[in-house]
């Protein structure tokens, strides 16, 4: 007997795993080698991170998916949904980055640099997180992840 499991289910496990794998791997790259921080610092701002990525991630796959969604009714095309991926990430992220960096006591000048550099990042990063995104949705057979919005 096989247990079907409801598509917000699938589609909250998904979003959760890609955005728990993908922030904490990414975050710890650009804390240590493009904002200075400490191991200790990013690993403490990681961990943080977890609860805070497993909160949000659900809400984020929704906003982006609004966001592709808006967008891709004015204009068309691929490059629509990698523009649409990096707003929504830089816009989604970045105030929730630097509420976590505030919070394992990153100095304010750390947090700034982090969270500008991230933004930066974000506008190639986006896009990836996107397309891990859609085969994180894809794996665990979220409907829609073939064109990286949900249904």
């Amino acid at each position: 007997m096989q247990v079907k499991v409801p598509f917000c289910v699938r589609n909250a496990a998904a979003d959760t795993f890609a955005m728990v794998v993908f922030s904490f791997v990414v975050g710890m790259l650009i804390e240590i080698f493009v904002s200075g921080m400490s191991y200790e610092q990013s690993l403490a701002s990681r961990i943080v991170s977890i609860p805070v990525n497993i909160a949000i991630a659900y809400p984020y796959g929704l906003y982006r998916d609004f966001i592709i969604k808006s967008a891709t009714k004015r204009v068309t095309g691929k490059l629509t949904k990698q523009f649409s991926d990096t707003f929504a990430y830089v816009s989604f992220q970045s105030p929730v980055y630097a509420l976590i960096l505030l919070s394992v006591g990153a100095e304010s000048a750390q947090i700034v640099t982090a969270v500008s550099s991230n933004a930066v990042v974000s506008c190639f990063v986006g896009v990836f997180y996107g397309q891990f995104l859609d085969l994180c949705r894809k794996l665990f057979r979220v409907p829609g992840y073939r064109t990286g919005i949900s249904a």
